[in-house]
């Protein structure tokens, strides 16, 4: 591979990676002590909750994120900083717009007494008060994300994450609380990143007055595709949980015994999700810069070289699904062994498909084509939806809502392919030829 290897393994990737690993670390720790700390049913409850949190925030930051990584890539500190303050005056007018419908709505059903899930109930009640919460720091991440401080970004997932776990060992060692304190809890820990980051200034909120009319409108101009794409990407994921949540016969049982070979699939992509962080800025920079064929170089060798590292990840998961299940879920879901170890084998085959798929999209928007992502996602998203209500309502089958899963990614990573290769003029043989120089040169470098 063309790019140095050393400055790739060993700098910004390895950063980003142990970001990535810590941050997933913690979160693994906190699904563990959860499994054990909540009878199935209000795991499930939990798992819904933050599954629609997960997707909503994804919604919010989509409009914002994406473009903010792009545009505050820039030289010019000025201009990076009126992005910031456009990405945090948008973040905020999203959380009013959110409250203005969520805060009816919970009294809305409250007063009907309307039966939902008691997920989607949770969801309706506290999520307001988590997007203000979380607002700040979470538009300093993608600020750090643009400007490949991933130290900063480790510091704040720390914050975050590893205060929700303390609180978690304290209640499964002596508070013994129920899912309401567990949400409360959530919500301080949220809150805690964002104080950090208002006291140091990095959240944009001091440079709301920089946002112009033309920084907002550029923006929301290509926050509109990135928002619809990872919106789309979420809904890949999240569909099925919501969807399963609605079924009378699954419900949140059926989303806690699902929860547990997906958090398992959750745990491979941790090396692909610090891959794209990294190589998103370095396609963006060579687009602005027009050197599409360095675009290509980062393109074949990120995809190549991730894709044949998983194969072997993916074929240990499968021999050993039974331990993994059991580590992961506790004594609690035995009964249902056989069937969590064959959704976890049918995820192993979605995790090998994964790297092609999510960098093909990572390049289109590289490149300033994030509709042509956004078209590939709504498919692929739409497939999935049409696939899971099968799975659910028709097949009554947790095993289908897996398979469901293979098929989508299937389709995106023959769309994304088409659409890069019109724009890129992609050539098949390039994978291989900056695979092999990876490693040969991996190979020196030991």
């Amino acid at each position: 591979m063309s790019i140095n290897i050393k400055r790739i393994l060993y700098e910004k990737n390895i950063i980003s990676l142990i970001t990535s690993s810590i941050g997933a670390l913690l979160g693994l720790i906190s699904f563990m002590l959860l499994t054990r700390e909540l009878e199935q049913k209000l795991f499930g409850d939990w798992v819904l909750y933050l599954t629609l949190s997960t997707f909503f925030d994804l919604l919010r930051f989509g409009l914002t994120s994406t473009a903010l990584v792009r545009f505050a890539s820039s030289e010019d500190e000025n201009k990076n900083k009126t992005y910031l303050g456009t990405s945090y005056l948008v973040g905020l007018i999203v959380v009013l717009v959110i409250a203005a419908i969520f805060v009816p709505s919970h009294f809305i059903i409250a007063g009907f007494n309307w039966k939902i899930n008691d997920g989607y109930r949770l969801f309706i009640t506290f999520y307001p008060i988590l997007a203000l919460l979380n607002l700040s720091w979470n538009n300093s991440v993608s600020y750090f994300q643009a400007r490949q401080k991933f130290k900063l970004i480790l510091f704040l997932r720390i914050t975050r994450s590893g205060s929700f776990v303390v609180f978690l060992i304290l209640n499964i060692l002596w508070l013994h609380w129920g899912l309401l304190e567990v949400i409360i809890a959530h919500l301080v820990t949220n809150l805690l990143p964002s104080i950090v980051v208002f006291v140091k200034r990095w959240d944009g909120l001091m440079y709301i007055r920089r946002a112009t009319r033309e920084s907002t409108k550029e923006m929301l101009n290509f926050g509109k595709y990135s928002m619809g794409t990872l919106v789309g990407s979420s809904l890949l994921k999240s569909a099925d949980t919501f969807i399963i949540g609605l079924s009378p016969i699954l419900g949140s049982v059926g989303i806690a015994q699902y929860a547990i070979p997906l958090k398992l699939i959750e745990l491979l992509g941790i090396p692909l999700r610090s891959f794209t962080i990294t190589a998103y800025p370095k396609m963006s920079k060579s687009s602005w810069k027009k050197d599409f064929d360095h675009v290509k170089k980062i393109f074949y060798g990120y995809s190549s070289v991730v894709t044949i590292l998983f194969i072997p990840v993916a074929v240990l998961c499968f021999l050993f699904a039974k331990p993994l299940i059991l580590f992961l879920g506790g004594n609690d879901y035995k009964d249902s062994l056989p069937l969590l170890i064959t959704i976890f084998r049918v995820f192993t085959l979605y995790s090998v498909l994964l790297p092609i798929d999510r960098f093909t999209g990572v390049a289109l928007d590289s490149i300033n084509r994030p509709n042509l992502n956004f078209r590939k996602v709504v498919i692929m998203a739409a497939a999935n939806i049409v696939g899971d209500l099968i799975a659910v309502f028709i097949f009554e089958s947790l095993q289908a809502v897996a398979i469901v899963t293979v098929l989508f990614t299937l389709i995106g990573i023959f769309m994304g392919y088409f659409y890069l290769n019109k724009a890129l003029k992609l050539e098949l043989k390039s994978f291989i030829a900056e695979a092999k120089s990876f490693f040969l040169n991996l190979r020196h470098q030991l």
